[in-house]
């Protein structure tokens, strides 16, 4: 095979039965299953701003709350494939004083303790078209104070619940229902679109028969089913389009959403039914099948229309026919045929609602070159088209000479070989990237903490905690030392108060019998100063253990110290000779190391810094106020830090000039060693320099 710079590729016919394999291989072998199902950037992100949903009001009452939910591809996929497989991030998220429920429903009497105490229930009643839906305010729900009942109050005449949509500076609507949060290009951060919606707690009856409809092949089994069932939905904000221009419908229209039972039936999919999910969808959109519309208000086909395939595919056909004699392509095939059928019938049956005329597909869908087209593909165009425009990005990862072996690829040999060497690098980087992931986590916690100051609350405490747990207990060490930091930060500048009591109060960790703790704060009365060392100890104490941590995972991969935290504390005690030896240590070990943590200059760091390095940062961001924007202008390697606050205490203990020039000779051989290292990295290395030099004239 011979890719040209075009991107084209010619295969001959005795390659074209091993290309489809090799492709079903490539994905295979590079579409890594985590460890832990949610342990990717995404999900940390995901997480991360759920915590900011948690800790936000909706305006003008501080009693109710957000209660979030991450939902599509970062909540759905378990494989995580070498090209992304999300381009944003989707949270859903009610109020917890509103609830719907269906036409003639009886109101419920009891409530999950995220409600509150006073709830207001909308009833949900058809419109003309099928999954959508208008609401009515019935009930009043107020929560007995003596039990957990709910006592209910009916309400005879209410208006239709309207919505408003999310207009853009046009007066268009940005995104559906969504309101978009974007973040900086030079970010890592994916877009974060959150929805409202409100939640029902019942199985809709418009899909009634979905739980009990005859399946030939057992998926989804019965626990599943049960699971989703006892999920419910969500009614979002949104009207079909076909009524978005139209009084009142546009307003008072609301779509019925499956998005809870889409992410329990997507996550019990085999590897090859996610991976087959993630091709077809990656096939749709690079291929520009999606943009079939060419006038205004017309349909155009998503990634739901692969869903809804994928959906209905994996419950009608056998499981053999996935898994046997596997080859990914040609189930692509089979399954994009499928797919041009229903566009040419305009027919996409929705999964759950039972109505035969809840179509995805209408008149307003200009799909004929579309259906065409899909109906003409083969193994051999989608294998190729796979080289092509898939495995060929991934080859540009690797290093040169992987990417100039599949780019000189000459033969179904040559492009076996080419392959066979980016699987090989995806395996072998397989742990450095996991650690790029730790790295990624450290600096989103840290940097998003700061932002939402008087949100630090018990609730809000708890719940990062809990989310950040579930993807990996390492994060909640990291979590709590971050919170203890920033708490110890607001006692500086605003003073001790109740609520952060609360929030230490719940910490187990502190409350221990062994040494200071909690309630000992509480039976003295320790003054600002004493009350912040304790904090920023214990804070220390747990960025140690979170350094140990990760270090025995990671450490064939990357060289952690895990001292540095404690010695920039000792250093800041007065201790110079403990942080000289700490400090002398580490920079023996990083040195000459490939890779190694970087150590985050942020807000609650600050306080463990000495004004040098605060002072050079502020420099910094004087001089290119923009880096506010961007992480990496706040942080320096493990090393460089160690090299400072070596040379630091050399100063403050007196050491002679030749234990200087030594220091100085690390730093030279750093510099060299590492050109490409950040530009606070470079400053403080020429601040080092500088102090050496002046004393060196003494």
């Amino acid at each position: 095979m011979h890719i040209s710079r075009d991107g084209n590729s010619s295969v001959t016919m005795a390659d074209e039965c091993d290309v489809s394999r090799m492709v079903t291989k490539f994905f295979l072998n590079t579409c890594r299953l985590n460890s832990h199902p949610s342990l990717s950037k995404r999900d940390i992100q995901a997480a991360v701003c759920c915590g900011v949903a948690v800790a936000t009001h909706p305006p003008g009452n501080e009693e109710v709350q957000y209660i979030p939910l991450v939902t599509g591809s970062v909540a759905e996929f378990y494989v995580e494939p070498m090209l992304p497989y999300a381009g944003d991030i989707d949270i859903m998220h009610h109020y917890n004083n509103e609830l719907a429920i269906p036409q003639g429903h009886p109101p419920p009497t009891q409530l999950p303790a995220k409600f509150h105490h006073y709830v207001k229930v909308h009833e949900i009643t058809n419109t003309h078209l099928s999954g959508y839906v208008y609401l009515l305010l019935r009930y009043i729900l107020i929560k007995c104070i003596d039990t957990d009942n709910y006592n209910c109050i009916e309400r005879d005449e209410s208006p239709w619940l309207y919505f408003i949509p999310q207009m853009d500076h046009n007066g268009h609507s940005e995104h559906g229902p969504a309101v978009t949060t974007k973040y900086n290009d030079t970010s890592a951060l994916l877009s974060v679109d959150f929805v409202r919606c409100i939640r029902c707690l019942v199985w809709p009856p418009q899909a009634d028969v979905w739980p009990t409809r005859h399946r030939n092949y057992g998926w989804p089994d019965s626990a599943t089913l049960d699971r989703v069932v006892t999920n419910g939905c969500d009614v979002v904000g949104v009207a079909h389009r076909q009524c978005k221009q139209l009084e009142p419908m546009g307003k008072f229209q609301w779509r019925l959403s499956f998005s809870r039972a889409e992410i329990v039936l997507i996550n019990s999919w085999m590897p090859v039914q996610q991976i087959v999910y993630h091709m077809l969808r990656y096939f749709i959109k690079i291929g520009r099948l999606a943009d079939c519309a060419d006038n205004a208000g017309a349909g155009t086909l998503s990634n739901y229309h692969i869903k809804t395939l994928m959906l209905w595919s994996c419950e009608l056909k056998s499981r053999s026919w996935w898994t046997g004699d596997l080859n990914l392509v040609r189930i692509c095939v089979e399954l994009l045929y499928t797919f041009s059928v229903w566009l040419t019938d305009t027919s996409c049956p929705h999964y759950f609602i039972n109505d035969n005329y809840c179509n995805l597909l209408d008149n307003s869908f200009n799909v004929g070159s579309v259906a065409s087209k899909l109906m003409s593909i083969d193994e051999k165009y989608l294998s190729t088209w796979f080289v092509n425009n898939y495995i060929g990005k991934c080859a540009q990862f690797c290093p040169d000479n992987v990417s100039r072996l599949f780019s000189d690829s000459t033969s179904s040999m040559d492009l076996q070989t080419a392959l066979s060497e980016i699987i090989e690098f995806r395996q072998k980087t397989s742990l450095t990237g996991l650690w790029r992931v730790f790295y990624f986590a450290e600096k989103l916690i840290a940097v998003y903490m700061p932002r939402r100051p008087n949100c630090l609350t018990t609730r809000t405490f708890v719940y990062w905690k809990n989310e950040l747990t579930k993807i990996d207990r390492r994060f909640s060490v990291y979590f709590l030392a971050v919170s203890l930091l920033q708490i110890a930060c607001i006692v500086l500048t605003k003073g001790f108060n109740n609520e952060l009591m609360n929030v230490l109060t719940i910490i187990p960790e502190l409350n221990s019998n062994q040494g200071c703790n909690v309630f000992y704060l509480r039976k003295t009365n320790l003054n600002t100063s004493e009350l912040v060392e304790f904090l920023q100890k214990s804070a220390v104490g747990h960025l140690t253990t979170y350094r140990q941590l990760v270090a025995r995972d990671f450490g064939s991969a990357v060289t952690i110290v895990t001292t540095d935290f404690e010695a920039l504390y000792a250093y800041k005690r007065g201790d110079y000779q403990r942080c000289l030896q700490s400090s002398t240590q580490n920079v023996h070990a990083l040195l000459y190391a490939r890779r190694m943590p970087g150590f985050l200059i942020l807000s609650m760091f600050v306080q463990l810094l000495d004004d040098d390095i605060v002072s050079l940062t502020a420099l910094r961001l004087f001089v290119k106020p923009q880096g506010r924007k961007d992480d990496h202008l706040f942080c320096i390697t493990q090393l460089t830090l160690s090299l400072y606050l070596m040379t630091q205490c050399q100063l403050k203990l007196r050491h002679s000039v030749t234990s200087l020039a030594k220091t100085l000779h690390c730093v030279k051989v750093a510099q060299r060693k590492y050109p490409h290292v950040r530009t606070l990295d470079h400053l403080t290395f020429k601040l080092i320099q500088r102090k050496v030099q002046v004393l060196q004239k003494q």
